[in-house]
C-alpha cells in the first residue's frame, strides 16, 4: 500500500475528515481575512484544530482541552492587557541608557544605524526585506503552533512548554513596568541617533500581502511602545531553540540556530530592538529555564512513590514448593 493510498484512507476516518475540514476553513480565512494575529482568534483556531485532532477520543479528553487551554490563554490575555498599559504608569522612559549600553558594546556605534545605512533603500524592497518580515511575523505564530503540536502529541510534553511561556511573559511584563525602555526607532525620533525607519513589515509589499503589514502595524500601535528590554521576540525564539534542542538531529539544530540568529538580525535591522535588548532577553531565557527545570525536579522528587503491585500467586508457588 502506497503512502498516498494510506493518506486517502486516513482522510475517510472521522478524525481525518475533521482535520481536512479545519484545514479548508483555515485556508479560506487566510485568503479572505488574513493571518489571525490577535490572541483570541489564534486561540479559536488552535482549539478547533485540537478538537478535530481529538475526534473519536472520550468526551472527557476533549473537555480537558478547555480545562487546560482556557486558563493558559487567560493568563496570556491578562499579560497582553497589562503590557499595553505598562507605559502609562508614569515611570520615566529610559532612552539614553539602553543607547549608551549599545554604544558601549560596539565601540560607540549603533548596529541598527549601520545596517539601515548599508542595506536599506527607501524606494527598493530587497529579498532580505522580505525575509526580515517573514521572520519577524513568525513570532506571533511559532510559539503557539509548537504549543498546539505538543498538546496533540502528549499533554505531559505541553505542560512544561506552557509553564515556560508564562514565566517568560510575566518576567518581561514586570520588567516593562519597572524599567520602560525605548527601542532604536524611538531614539531616532528623539534625535539621539540618525532617523531609524520601521522595516519590520515593509517586506510584505513585495509579495503583495499588504494586509499582513497593516494588521501587524495595527497590533503594534496598541502594544507597549516602550517595552524594548528584554526583547521577547528574541527571547521566545531562543527559548524554543533551547527547548527542542535535545530532541533534534544535527540538521534540525542548525535550522533552529539559524532561525534564532535570523530573528536577532531582523529585530536590529528593522529598528525594533538593540543588540543589548536581545542579549538581555537571552539572559531571561537562561533564568527561566534554570528555575523551571529545578522546580520540576523538586516537584517530581516530592511526588509519592507508588509501590509496585505484588503478584501473590507467583510468591505463593515457591512457598508451596518449600512446604512440600
Amino acid at each position: 500500500m502506497t503512502r498516498a493510498h494510506r493518506f486517502a484512507l486516513w482522510l475517510r476516518t472521522p478524525r481525518g475528515l475533521a482535520l481536512a475540514v479545519w484545514a479548508a476553513a483555515f485556508l479560506w480565512y487566510l485568503l479572505t481575512q488574513g493571518a489571525p494575529l490577535d490572541r483570541w482568534s489564534q486561540t479559536a483556531w488552535i482549539l478547533a484544530a485540537l478538537f478535530a485532532a481529538y475526534v473519536g477520543r472520550p468526551w472527557r479528553t476533549q473537555l480537558r482541552i478547555l480545562v487546560d487551554w482556557l486558563p493558559f490563554v487567560g493568563f496570556l490575555y491578562v499579560y497582553d492587557l497589562s503590557r499595553g498599559v505598562a507605559d502609562k504608569l508614569g515611570t520615566p522612559v529610559h532612552v539614553t541608557q539602553p543607547l549608551a549600553a549599545e554604544k558601549f558594546l560596539f565601540g560607540g556605534n549603533v548596529p541598527t544605524t549601520y545596517l539601515q545605512l548599508h542595506f536599506y533603500q527607501p524606494n527598493t524592497i530587497h529579498w532580505w526585506d522580505v525575509v526580515v518580515s517573514l521572520v519577524y511575523v513568525s513570532h506571533f505564530f511559532v510559539v503557539w503552533i509548537v504549543a498546539a503540536v505538543l498538546y496533540a502529541q502528549s499533554r505531559e510534553r505541553w505542560v512544561p512548554w506552557a509553564r515556560r511561556i508564562l514565566m517568560l511573559s510575566y518576567a518581561g511584563l514586570i520588567t516593562y513596568m519597572l524599567y520602560p525602555s525605548a527601542p532604536p526607532w524611538y531614539a531616532g525620533d528623539s534625535g539621539l541617533i540618525p532617523p531609524v525607519a520601521h522595516l519590520a513589515t515593509r517586506g510584505w509589499d513585495a509579495i503583495h500581502l499588504h494586509f499582513a503589514g497593516l494588521l501587524i502595524a495595527h497590533g503594534q500601535a496598541q502594544a507597549n511602545a516602550v517595552a524594548a528590554v528584554p526583547s521577547l521576540h528574541a527571547a521566545f525564539t531562543a527559548m524554543l531553540t533551547a527547548y527542542v534542542w535535545p530532541r533534534l538531529r544535527w540538521w534540525g539544530r542548525v535550522l533552529m540556530a539559524t532561525y534564532t540568529l535570523a530573528m536577532a538580525c531582523s529585530l536590529v535591522y528593522a529598528g525594533e530592538h538593540y543588540v543589548f535588548d536581545i542579549l538581555v532577553g537571552y539572559v531571561y531565557v537562561v533564568v527561566v529555564l534554570v528555575v523551571a527545570n529545578r522546580w520540576e525536579r523538586w516537584s517530581a522528587a516530592r511526588r509519592p512513590v507508588v509501590p509496585e503491585e505484588i503478584d501473590l500467586r507467583q510468591d505463593a508457588e515457591p512457598a508451596q514448593a518449600h512446604l512440600a
